[in-house]
């Protein structure tokens, strides 16, 4: 498929607003599972430092 323009690059052929859609959407959902990983992964570290200290402190009393 050849493009003579921007424009019909966009289009798609006229199906452009559910290709440009879908391609939004993927992104939005990929980003929102990074984001959310690495905030449940600062958790869990978080949670594990802090056992590790009441432990830690657990045994020095």
């Amino acid at each position: 498929m050849r493009f003579t323009n921007w424009a019909d690059f966009f289009n798609m052929g006229g199906h452009g607003f559910y290709v440009w859609l879908s391609y939004g959407v993927t992104f939005i959902l990929l980003l929102a599972c990074i984001i959310l990983g690495w905030r449940r992964h600062q958790i869990l570290i978080d949670r594990i430092r802090r056992i590790a200290e009441q432990k830690n402190n657990a045994s020095h009393s």
